[in-house]
């Protein structure tokens, strides 16, 4: 069933300032054994990340479970402390930023959660929900604090009344809807949203998604939107990082990635869209064997191993990310120049 979405690509043409920069990003988790725990590797769910952010745009970031962009989005918002690398955010250095100063920058950027059943207080009233936000930061009377949270629910589309209701009074994509207006509590410049309808009916998934386009335009705001369906990020980001094992493999504009993938691993993500012409043939890519583990990736190209286009030097080379055509960057040793 396709998504009835605003197409939101190619609508902000005009050059904007950097909202977030990621450089060298590590995430590494440390695996340890026997009874002193003594540590025997690492899991690298992510290893040398590195993107850019501009101001109002909504970045895509796609690939299959266990990539690692989850723990990724999680990482640039200081959920979790990152291994190696440097967080840049609104030209702020973040990345070692800790107490006060990580707790008055964590204003800016927030987090729209995969699951709106876990995400919710479920013995909160919903009201106190979205303004637990701003009491944490502002001292604002009752009578100020519950006219700025119903006018957040009117916003996302629900009712004044819901104020004193519970999350388990509500569905699914009304949660969500709880989930996005406690985002916005704060004015945020950045919404990591990640797997926002994943757990959602498909009928509700577009509402959401429409939801989420309207906010950005009155807010301002700048989205990562981390997915794993290609089609609803072919509707929602302007630019889209492709990731595989903890490792970008391909940037690019949204039109250009589906229009021409570059990465064999793309490709094949691609081929997996549904098809709207019923008369119109498309070729399915389908990858061999499982994502290696990120304990023990493969030497060389993380991918060689599910690759149709190998090369013997994909097991030895380890391709890096760089601009092969104008606003295409890619990691693949198909486009090195011998």
């Amino acid at each position: 069933m396709q998504h009835t979405v605003t197409s939101h690509s190619g609508k902000k043409s005009q050059k904007k300032d950097t909202l977030l920069e990621i450089k060298h990003l590590k995430k590494y988790y440390p695996v340890t054994a026997g009874f002193f725990k003594r540590k025997i590797g690492d899991i690298k769910a992510v290893d040398d990340l590195s993107l850019t952010l501009k101001k109002g745009e909504t970045f895509g970031l796609v690939g299959e479970s266990g990539c690692g962009k989850s723990t990724a989005g999680r990482t640039i918002l200081r959920l979790t402390n990152p291994t190696e690398g440097q967080i840049m955010f609104d030209g702020e250095d973040i990345t070692n930023l800790t107490g006060a100063k990580l707790r008055e920058m964590r204003r800016n950027f927030q987090m729209v959660f995969q699951d709106p059943y876990a995400s919710l207080n479920s013995k909160m009233m919903v009201g106190h929900i979205i303004d637990e936000p701003i009491r944490n930061y502002t001292r604002q009377s009752h009578k100020q604090l519950e006219q700025e949270v119903n006018e957040l629910l009117n916003r996302v589309g629900l009712r004044e009344e819901d104020y004193y209701k519970y999350p388990h009074e509500f569905s699914g994509g009304q949660r969500q809807r709880i989930g996005i207006a406690r985002a916005l509590a704060l004015n945020p410049k950045l919404i990591v949203a990640d797997e926002p309808v994943s757990a959602l009916d498909v009928s509700i998934q577009s509402q959401v998604l429409n939801l989420l386009q309207e906010l950005q335009d009155e807010f301002d705001l700048t989205y990562l939107f981390i997915a794993h369906d290609l089609s609803v990020v072919k509707h929602m980001s302007d630019r889209i990082g492709v990731m595989y094992l903890g490792r970008m493999v391909e940037i690019g504009d949204n039109e250009a990635i589906y229009r021409e993938p570059l990465h064999p691993y793309t490709q094949a993500l691609t081929s997996a869209i549904p098809e709207p012409d019923p008369l119109k043939k498309k070729e399915r890519i389908i990858l061999q064997g499982d994502v290696p583990s990120p304990q023990n990736p493969p030497s060389g190209c993380v991918f060689h191993t599910r690759c149709p286009m190998a090369m013997p030097k994909c097991q030895e080379i380890e391709p890096q990310l760089k601009e092969v055509r104008p606003h295409r960057q890619v990691a693949c040793l198909l486009y090195d120049e011998d």
